[in-house]
This record gives structure tokens, C-alpha cells and sequence, in this order.
């Protein structure tokens, strides 16, 4: 007996653990697949964005080259090389033309591939008189009529998008027109967004990116054929091109990747991550051989997968010590049973006893004492089984205790996320002191925790904490920060009111804050969906009590909701996302303040909850 105890404790562990490893890794796949599938929308949305700003970019010069054949001047220093005076005309067009239409440089080269003028002929390293005729853009405008090439320029080691056109009279082509676009401030537009993005051309080599370190990188290695090419085109100017460091692990559905960026060993300081692993996602540019990748980081959406992996565990647990003690609860009831059955027997076994030692009267005085001691272990029987009574009874009290802590065990863990997510992006921007303050607000909320739990020691009740003299303002700020996160995702506008001078309650600040973030929470799911959702907070005095008011923009709560609105497990959301018992537990709560906590719809839409609390004078 004493060795199959120890056994079976150790089997119901085990079960447990293997129960509780279960949950944690479905719900961490769970969670981890629909947050990537999320991630994908939205760097798909990115992917449309940049391709749409980068052929806007390009599309205001794709017929410039063109119109510079329209031009009298330009055509005449093709036809007329040697005269000086032409020349110097169509640098001074090239030059005025150039600085209206912002532009690197705009230049003009004969059918021999030499430059015969040129928008910088006042700068020391002018184009003008160089030999260009190596340079793709000339020879592919002089085969097809136009040309595109991104490259590096050879005399000022300048990069820039060469935009070229035939230059043609009525018999033959005179030469080739070219316009040089400088692409940086689409670059330093990209350096703001939230997710690291690049464009490569057709041969790996990324020319333009948000990354400055990325730059003139390759995505794939380059065969020595291809280097040569690089020489004799000099399209990179002779640039090193290094390696990225992209490295695959993984395909997922329309056309994503997950990738691994290795961390570079003298990288910039960024406004986001550039080094870990991302889901990579690539588009086509139309007209050009480039493709565009946006770079989404996947570290949130593991670290939500976690948090949500590790609350299911506890729920697990939690669920685990409710059904047993409804387990012994309903087996105390059973012994106590069994005791009455027994009682009865002995009583009725007894009565024959009586009846039959009653003709017996010389045996009536031992037959007495023989009752007396057996009504005395029938008493003491009867004893024990209310004792077990009432030792059920504090059970199933105990039940309901864990149910609820189950419940406010949500809302610290959802605000730990919060905080630790944004304490992350600040350190990254080096905003130290923000940092700090979301991590002392982390001890804060770990601190409550400990004392939710804490609560499992009230055996008999549960203890609402030391009143004191809470500055209503603070509390309602704190329960708005915790859920800052929220708000800002619902879109949802907080208005708060209250009186110039500060409103104090009697009550415990970490239990009420607790009760507004519920009250918040649920006004947050009441509005989902709206077009524009809103809060309104409250605070003003009645009397002796504190009078605060939670609004809502919602549909309002209709005839049922209201009528069983403080009912235990009555919620009108869905099944597994509610255990109806928020708004009893915040009722019990204000309660044990001396306080009410009621509901009702507001007359110009929406549902407003009003908390009436005990004032108090501020502490000194």
C-alpha cells in the first residue's frame, strides 16, 4: 500500500507533464503558423508599396532621353562636331536642362561612343571628349533605340540609373542621348519604414537598399565569367561585391522564404533588425530585370508563439488542479455517504437491540450501557462525517478561488508582452530612459502576479488587500499603458476626464487597476469591427464616493446581456475565449472596496460600466 502511493503520484506527474508538453507545442505551432501567415500579408502590402515608389521614380525620366532629339541644339552638335560655337550652346541647354529636372547628369555621345556634350562641362572631370562606346547603355540604345543600366559611373565612382536613346535625323543615327538619375532619396525614404528592403539586378547584385551596409552586396556567388564581364563593362566600377550572407532554410506557400542574415561584422545602427532570421518575400520589377525582396522579421512572431505556448501550459495546469479537487470533492461525498449508511445501520441494529433486551430486565442495566457506548460511536461517527463536509466545502471554495486566478492571470501576461516588445524596439533606438521605465513597469506587473498567486494560500477566502488612500488618475493611466499595445492595433481613441485636483479612493490600487483593464478589455472586444471605436473615462465625486464611468462606442448590451450580466460563466464570446467570470470577479472586487460595480447602455450608443468607490483623504 505504502509503495503504490508514491507510484501512482509519479504516473500522475508524468501524465501531466506529457499533457501540459503537448498543449504548450500544438499551441506554439498553432500560433507560429498563423503569425507567419499574417507576416506574409503584410510584407506582400510592403512588396506593392516599394515596386509602386520605385517605378514612379523611374517613370518620371523613362521619356526624357527621347525629347532631347526634338531639340535643334543637341542634333546640331552631332552633325556639326567641329564647330566650337554649337558646342558650347547645347552644354549650356544640357546644363539648365539638367538643373530643372534634377538629374545626375545629362549628356550626348556621337555614333563613335564619344561624348560631345554634356550637362557638367564646367566640373574638372566633365564627360566631355571621354570614350563611352564600352558602356552598355550605348551600345543597347545604337541596336534597339533605347536603354536601361544601372552601374557605377567611371569618372566620379557615382551610381545612378542610365536612362539612353537613339538621337536620329532622316537617314541615319546620329548618336545617343543619355539622362543619369541619381535613386538616393527613394533609398533615405526606404531607411524609415519598419522592415529592411533591397533591389537586385539581374545579375544578384543589390543596387539599391535600405541597408547602407547591404549595398553593391551579392545574393548569390559570381562565376568568374561573369566577373570578367564586370571588368570590361565596368558596371560596378571595378567594386569588390562581397556576399550578402542569405542563407535558406525554408519555402512557404506563394513564393516565401525563410531566410538567415548573417550579422555583419561593422553593421549600422538601424531602426530595425538586419541580422537573424526573416521571411524573405520577392517581386519582379516590371520593365527592368530587377527583383525587389522585403526582409520581415520573424522574432515577434516566435516570442508571441511563446507566450501564448507558455499561458496554455499554465491554463493547463490550472484546469488539471480544478478536476482534482472536483475529483475529491465528489469522492469526500461518496465517504460521506458511505458514514450515513453506516449510522443508519448502527441505528437500526441498535433498535432491534432495544427491543429485544427489553423483556431481559435483568440484563437492562448492562443492555443500557452496551446503547449508551454504541450511541456514543454512532455520535462520534456522525462527527466525522461533517467534518468531512465541511472539509468539501472548502474545497469547492478553493476551486472557484483557482478559476478566478486562472482568469486575472491573462491580463498580466498579455501587458508583459506588451511592454517587453516595445522595452526591445527602444533599446535598439538606444532610448535608454524608455527602456528603463517599460521595465520597471515589467516588475511591477511580475510583483501583482506574485500576489494574485499568493491568493492560493486564503484557504477559507479570498483576501482583498490592504486599503489606503490611490490617486484614481494614476491607476486609470497605468491600466491604459498596460494596454497600449491594444489600443493602438483596434485603432481605438481613449478620452479621459477628470478634475483638476487629484480624486483619492479607499481601496487597494493593484486589485482596481485590475478591475479597469478588465472593464477596458471587454469595451476593446465590444468594438471590434467598428469603424471608428472610442473610450471614455470618467472620474468625478458623488457625495462620499468616487464615481467612475467606462464608455464605450460599441452596439451597446442587449435585454439578456443585461439581465445576466454579473452571472458566473455567462459571456456572449466564443467558446475557449471566455470564462465568464471577469465582470464577477471585478464586482467582488469593488465590493470588498465598499463599492458597487454596474452596467447599463449609454443614450447616445455604447455600454457604460460605473464603479462608485469610497473616497479618501490623500495620504501625507
Amino acid at each position: 500500500m505504502f509503495t503504490r502511493q508514491p507510484l501512482r503520484f509519479s504516473l500522475l506527474l508524468l501524465v501531466l507533464t506529457a499533457l501540459v508538453a503537448a498543449t504548450s507545442l500544438t499551441t506554439y505551432q498553432i500560433s507560429q503558423r498563423m503569425g507567419l501567415t499574417e507576416l506574409q500579408t503584410t510584407g506582400r502590402h510592403r512588396l506593392d508599396l516599394y515596386t509602386a515608389s520605385l517605378e514612379r521614380e523611374i517613370g518620371k525620366y523613362a521619356y526624357f532621353p527621347a525629347t532631347l532629339g526634338l531639340e535643334r541644339d543637341v542634333l546640331d552638335v552631332l552633325t556639326q562636331a567641329d564647330d566650337p560655337r554649337r558646342t558650347a550652346q547645347a552644354n549650356v541647354y544640357l546644363e539648365r536642362l539638367n538643373e530643372r529636372a534634377g538629374t545626375l547628369a545629362i549628356y550626348v555621345i556621337n555614333d563613335q561612343g564619344t561624348v560631345r556634350a554634356t550637362s557638367n562641362w564646367r566640373r574638372s572631370d566633365s564627360y566631355l571628349g571621354e570614350d563611352l562606346a564600352f558602356r552598355p547603355y550605348f551600345r543597347e540604345a545604337m541596336d534597339t533605340g533605347s536603354g536601361r543600366f544601372f552601374g557605377i559611373g567611371t569618372t566620379r565612382s557615382e551610381p545612378g540609373y542610365y536612362l539612353s536613346s537613339a538621337l536620329s535625323d532622316d537617314s541615319r543615327t546620329l548618336g545617343v542621348a543619355i539622362v543619369k538619375v541619381g535613386l538616393d532619396q527613394l533609398e533615405q525614404s526606404w531607411s524609415t519604414v519598419e522592415a529592411p528592403v533591397l533591389v537586385a539586378d539581374e545579375n544578384g547584385v543589390v543596387i539599391l537598399s535600405s541597408v547602407p551596409d547591404w549595398k553593391f552586396t551579392t545574393l548569390r556567388p559570381l562565376d568568374e565569367g561573369t566577373r570578367k564581364s564586370f571588368d570590361r563593362t565596368q558596371q560596378y566600377n571595378r567594386r569588390a561585391l562581397q556576399p550578402l550572407g542569405v542563407r535558406e532554410m525554408g519555402d512557404l506557400s506563394q513564393g516565401a522564404r525563410l531566410v538567415q542574415l548573417a550579422k555583419q561584422p561593422q553593421e549600422m545602427v538601424s531602426a530595425y533588425p538586419v541580422a537573424g532570421n526573416f521571411l524573405a518575400q520577392s517581386q519582379a520589377m516590371p520593365g527592368t530585370p530587377w527583383t525587389l525582396t522585403v526582409f520581415s522579421h520573424v522574432k515577434p512572431v516566435n516570442e508571441m508563439s511563446f507566450i501564448r505556448a507558455s499561458v496554455a501550459g499554465v491554463t493547463t495546469i490550472l484546469l488539471w488542479i480544478l478536476a482534482s479537487m472536483v475529483y475529491q470533492r465528489r469522492r469526500h461525498l461518496r465517504d460521506r455517504l458511505a458514514a450515513r449508511e453506516a449510522l443508519q445501520k448502527a441505528h437500526d441494529e441498535l433498535e432491534r437491540k432495544v427491543e429485544e433486551r427489553t423483556a431481559d430486565l435483568s440484563c437492562a442495566n448492562q443492555q443500557l450501557q452496551d446503547e449508551v457506548v454504541e450511541r456514543v460511536r454512532a455520535e462520534r461517527t456522525l462527527r466525522a462525517a461533517q467534518d468531512e463536509l465541511i472539509q468539501a466545502g472548502k474545497l469547492a471554495v478553493i476551486g472557484q478561488l483557482s478559476a478566478g486566478i486562472a482568469h486575472e492571470l491573462n491580463q498580466p501576461l498579455a501587458a508583459l508582452r506588451t511592454l517587453s516588445g516595445n522595452a526591445v524596439r527602444f533599446l535598439e533606438r538606444g532610448d535608454d530612459s524608455t527602456a528603463r521605465s517599460n521595465l520597471e513597469r515589467i516588475a511591477q506587473l511580475v510583483d501583482r502576479m506574485g500576489l494574485i498567486t499568493g491568493q492560493l494560500k486564503a484557504f477559507a477566502h479570498k483576501s482583498s488587500g490592504q486599503a489606503r488612500p490611490v490617486d484614481i488618475c494614476q491607476v486609470v493611466t497605468h491600466a491604459v499603458a498596460i494596454l497600449d499595445q491594444r489600443l493602438r492595433s483596434s485603432g481605438a481613441e481613449v478620452k479621459m476626464d477628470f478634475p483638476d485636483a487629484a480624486l483619492f479612493a479607499l481601496c487597494d490600487a493593484n486589485r482596481l487597476e485590475q478591475v479597469i483593464v478588465n472593464l477596458l478589455s471587454n469595451a476593446l472586444d465590444a468594438m471590434v469591427g467598428h469603424t471608428r471605436p472610442g473610450l471614455e473615462i470618467h472620474g468625478t465625486t458623488q457625495g462620499s464616493m468616487l464615481r467612475l464611468t467606462v464608455r464605450d462606442h460599441g452596439v451597446g448590451l442587449s435585454a439578456e446581456v443585461l439581465a445576466r450580466l454579473f452571472e458566473p460563466f455567462f459571456t456572449t464570446k466564443e467558446a475557449g475565449v471566455g470564462l465568464g467570470l471577469g465582470l464577477v470577479i471585478s464586482a467582488g472586487i469593488v465590493s470588498d472596496f465598499g463599492g458597487t460595480l454596474s452596467g447599463a447602455n449609454h443614450p447616445d450608443g455604447g455600454a457604460v460600466f460605473t464603479l462608485d468607490i469610497p473616497l479618501a483623504t490623500p495620504a501625507p
